[in-house]
């Protein structure tokens, strides 16, 4: 099983699908197991989670951060 392809695949999920989304936040384990199909170990499901929820967060920082780029460049003229 590629732990890697799994993240990188619910990741996309998430992002993109508000209900997948709202379901991994109130309940990670299921929301990975529904998908995966699979009832993986624990450290298996919580490396999933925690890759998802670190590539999720940092993907929103980049993009408010993105924003502020802009902000700074008006407020030098």
């Amino acid at each position: 099983m590629d732990i890697k392809k799994i993240i990188e695949d619910l990741i996309e999920k998430v992002k993109n699908d508000k209900d997948f989304g709202k379901k991994f936040k109130d309940d990670p384990v299921k929301a990975v197991e529904g998908i995966v199909g699979v009832d993986l170990p624990d450290d298996k499901i919580n490396e999933i989670i925690n890759g998802i929820k670190a590539k999720v967060n940092l993907d929103e920082i980049g993009e408010k951060l993105g924003g502020l780029g802009g902000l700074l460049d008006k407020l030098k003229k």
